[in-house]
């Protein structure tokens, strides 16, 4: 597919991107596939995942690098990453891309595209911070970083527009991927799981840090619910090899038996995991909206490093975390944040789902019209934007 034509520039187009951990990755691989629709001779290069490798992206350093949250753990690993950052400007710089594109990760892209867009490079960030939540001041230095912002949300649209910041909503990609119905039991039985008993699915988060700080509360209140419900298992997906490692060390510190028999880790396949399951017990970020999206029901549980809690506590503005009661504007879901995250808040609310909601019916439908609303060929529509951008610069 091409919306444009585009005899006027030499040689293949330079594309640089950064996406800093594995929502960012599923992004930038949807995104390039379709801009090499348009580009089909294309060099994609900066940091990205695997899924963004499988098309042909140069990644100069693993993203893994770039896969931390919180302001104490981010000052753990600052030399590191203003590195990495130098590294990455040094080298756009020396060889300037046509246009860069900055997916997520604004802690560690916004001041590299500040820099860049300083050095006469065209610059996009794709995912909007949640600059509507916390810290709206941020608004001003990103109108001086970025030529274009992509949402994923349509109410960040309205936010920038409020500060004239060139905007476009794009809808979520995921919204495109997932079908409006899915099956539960053609799932269960592709990751051969038990047909007709209880399954819980455990999603605590991609990075290191959040197994750290949900791993073993999630397992905690899996087996709190083997209490109630003693045939039920539960799908554990792993976002990569690392995670599973840290996964297995977890599972194989527990004393019970019944917990290492029935939790089963199996690699990625995330959304399987959660159509399969009867409820969801999920990290904070992109995997509530993926719940969302597939009509399942869930509670939310984050914890932080107690100085980077006491700090957001005070910053944040937004009265929920989780993305569908964002969405819906009001609570969809339960979410449990830092001292609430317990195992008896937790399983409390696991039991309920799966004893069954007398709401979930008007839920259910509300996921069914939010997706709808979310469902904008979102890659298409983001890839024709920075098209454009390209084009512009040629037609100047």
């Amino acid at each position: 597919m091409t919306d444009l034509n585009y005899p006027f520039y030499q040689g293949p187009l330079r594309v640089g991107i950064v996406a800093g951990e594995a929502s960012g990755d599923i992004l930038g691989a949807s995104l390039i596939k379709s801009l090499k629709k348009r580009f089909p001779t294309a060099v994609f290069e900066g940091i990205g995942g695997p899924l963004m490798e499988a098309e042909g992206f140069r990644s100069h350093v693993p993203m893994e690098r770039l896969s931390v949250m919180g302001l104490v753990e981010v000052l753990g690993r600052l030399r590191e990453l203003l590195g990495v950052r130098k590294q990455l400007f040094n080298y756009f710089t020396q060889t300037p891309p046509h246009i860069f594109i900055g997916i997520d990760a604004p802690d560690f892209n916004l001041e590299l595209e500040y820099k860049l867009k300083q050095a006469g490079i065209t610059t996009v960030h794709y995912v909007s911070p949640s600059v509507w939540a916390w810290r709206q001041g941020r608004v001003k230095k990103i109108a001086q970083s970025v030529d274009h912002m992509l949402t994923l949300l349509p109410f960040e649209a309205a936010f920038y527009q409020q500060y004239q910041v060139p905007v476009t909503f794009v809808g979520h990609p995921l919204a495109d991927e997932i079908p409006l119905q899915s099956d539960q039991a053609a799932a269960r039985q592709q990751l051969q799981l038990p047909a007709n008993d209880p399954v819980i699915a455990l999603l605590p988060g991609s990075r290191g840090s959040e197994i750290k700080q949900l791993g073993q509360l999630f397992l905690a209140t899996f087996q709190r619910c083997l209490e109630q419900y003693p045939s039920a298992s539960a799908v554990l997906p792993c976002a990569n090899d690392a995670r599973k490692k840290q996964l297995e060390a977890l599972l194989n510190l527990s004393e019970n038996a019944a917990v290492k028999n029935r939790v089963k880790l199996i690699d990625g396949q995330a959304d399987q995991a959660m159509v399969a399951a009867d409820t969801v017990l999920v990290a904070s970020g992109t995997a509530t909206l993926q719940g969302m999206l597939l009509k399942r029901p869930m509670v939310m549980a984050y914890r932080l490093a107690p100085i980077t809690y006491q700090v957001l506590r005070w910053l944040v503005k937004a009265p929920y975390v989780a993305l569908p009661n964002l969405l819906a504007e009001r609570q969809v879901m339960p979410e449990f944040i830092q001292t609430a995250a317990t195992v008896e808040n937790l399983a409390q609310a696991t039991l309920a789902n799966l004893a069954g909601s007398n709401d979930w019916v008007q839920t259910e439908a509300l996921f069914l019209k939010l997706h709808q609303e979310l469902r904008c060929q979102a890659s298409e529509k983001a890839a024709h934007v920075v098209s454009q951008m390209i084009a512009d610069q040629f037609i100047k």
